[in-house]
């Protein structure tokens, strides 16, 4: 592995750290994110542990995993645009914890009392793009350094 080839995964797995700490922030700052955005967070913790791995065994060749990982993360993101857009339907399911030994009342109260994260509102966005937008470009930019770094000779 060369130097270029080392410094351009530590780019694309550093972007995808930056990418996933600037989501968490966002988290920290109330803006609660919807099952998309969470959806979108997965394949970045994957490149992270890509870059790792390539880096740790020296073997360039992984870092077409990264971008593999960066491509989903850029795919659900493009997804979750086109629900905020209204060009499609995004998904309709929710998830909750644990009701077992909840009455009714007691299921009712938690229900209402669950604050309500829709995919298809955006909550930021910057120069007329949602974050799921900005996840996708960036992402795309970051699947183009994968490829860069794994398509170099050593």
């Amino acid at each position: 592995m060369t130097s270029q080839q080392r410094t351009a995964i530590l780019l694309a797995a550093g972007g995808s750290l930056a990418l996933l700490a600037g989501a968490f922030i966002f988290q920290a700052f109330g803006y609660a994110p919807c099952k998309l955005c969470i959806w979108q967070r997965w394949p970045h913790v994957a490149a992270i542990v890509i870059g790792v791995l390539c880096l740790a065994t020296r073997r360039a060749g992984l870092a077409w995993f990264g971008a593999l990982a960066a491509l989903a993360t850029a795919g659900v993101g493009l997804y979750h645009t086109g629900v905020e857009r209204g060009f499609w339907v995004g998904p309709t399911t929710c998830t909750s914890g644990d009701v077992g030994g909840l009455s009714a009342d007691d299921l009712m109260n938690q229900i209402l009392a669950a604050p309500l994260i829709r995919c298809d509102e955006v909550a930021w966005q910057l120069l007329g793009l949602s974050m799921a937008s900005w996840n996708a470009i960036l992402s795309l930019g970051l699947a183009a350094i994968w490829v860069w770094a794994a398509t170099r000779r050593a």
